[in-house]
């Protein structure tokens, strides 16, 4: 069952003191009383959650929008992915977020990265299709401006070939900072948006969106994946103030709007997903091994669900079996819900050793038990 936010009966409802301090947080997260008009603050009472939100029911949604395995599809209906990362001095993120989209099921997964990264990620797996048309600043150092442009230019015709094959693309594990790269990515983002193809950011992606938020505002097939430091980031440069955990669903339903209702999962002890309209909370499962890369499992698993998703609400349009109809929200379930189950059965057998590939091994079993193939 998902939570709508909506006006209660009336202004009565508001006199509960409660009530009155999540308006004035949410008021002051919208910009403050001297500076925003009435229509934003009525948006603020609006937002006013009715309740906390509800846990979300994500092995119905697994079940639910998971594929069976048909020997009548073909290969790619299963959905074919692209990760936008990997440059040289970061190779693994890139490889767990794309391999990890194969071992949930996903028929193709490719990785456009630059060429220094190229070689490794393909020495880490055959099972990867290696893209390496990215290019960081020390490798056109000698280039002027108008060479630079075009190496731009080409960059993005080249992955424009490919763009219309893809269900969804995860864009910023192991991306790095160098600023010519993200100039280029942020244009392939564009792109993205423009062909009506989802992107998932993680990682320097969320750099990049935090540093240029109209890259992904307004556009609702975007879901930022953002850890407890990107997220206050996020909070600072969209709502000009602090994280404040007391108000921790109200202030990520407001976070949402103000990006215009893209869905963020907002990763922690449980994880959080709103896009603007719900907010539902993933805490099954779980695991207390935080090694690094989990995320990158977590963008890989989201960008697979989100597709399948899609396929499920275009084949079900007439008799839906699942609300909200959002492939976004239903994608971060399904994904949060899977990686977790995932660690925890890791955590089972490696303890204080659990690695991210332990739980990468994990993933099919995982699926398995909660939607078994046959």
């Amino acid at each position: 069952m998902f939570v709508k936010h909506g006006m209660n009966s009336g202004f009565s409802s508001l006199a509960s003191s409660a009530v009155l301090r999540r308006q004035q947080f949410l008021i002051r997260s919208l910009g403050g009383y001297s500076n925003i008009t009435h229509l934003k603050r009525m948006e603020a009472v609006k937002c006013l959650s009715e309740g906390p939100s509800l846990e979300a029911d994500a092995e119905n949604v697994l079940r639910a929008i998971t594929p069976s395995l048909d020997p009548t599809r073909h290969k790619g209906q299963a959905g074919k992915i692209a990760v936008i990362g990997g440059c040289r001095e970061y190779t693994g993120a890139p490889y767990f977020a794309a391999i990890s989209a194969l071992k949930i099921g996903a028929d193709l997964s490719h990785v456009f990265c630059t060429e220094g990264a190229a070689t490794v990620i393909k020495s880490y797996s055959p099972e990867l299709i290696v893209h390496p048309i990215l290019e960081e600043s020390y490798s056109i150092s000698d280039v002027d401006d108008e060479g630079r442009r075009q190496i731009s230019k080409n960059i993005l015709s080249e992955f424009d070939k490919w763009m219309e094959r893809f269900d969804c693309l995860v864009i910023g594990p192991g991306l790095g900072r160098d600023l010519f790269l993200l100039e280029c990515v942020s244009k392939i983002m564009t792109h993205a948006r423009q062909s009506n193809v989802p992107i998932v950011v993680d990682g320097d992606g969320l750099f990049l969106v935090t540093n240029n938020v109209d890259i992904v505002s307004g556009y609702r097939l975007a879901v930022l994946t953002p850890n407890v430091n990107e997220y206050k980031r996020l909070v600072q440069k969209v709502l000009g103030c602090e994280v404040n955990e007391k108000y921790a669903h109200e202030e990520l339903l407001s976070l949402s709007k103000g990006i215009g209702g893209v869905t963020i999962l907002r990763k922690g002890k449980s994880d959080l997903v709103s896009d603007g309209e719900i907010v539902q909370s993933v805490g099954i499962y779980g695991s207390p091994r935080r090694c690094g890369g989990q995320g990158d499992i977590l963008s890989g698993s989201v960008a697979v669900f989100l597709s399948w998703a899609r396929q499920h609400i275009l084949a079900t349009e007439r008799e839906p079996s699942i609300s909200p109809i959002n492939p976004t929200v239903l994608g971060c379930i399904a994904g949060s819900a899977l990686l977790r189950k995932a660690a925890s059965l890791a955590f089972e057998h490696k303890k204080r050793s659990t690695l991210t590939t332990d739980i990468i091994e994990c993933l099919g079993q995982s699926l398995e038990a909660i939607c078994p193939a046959s």
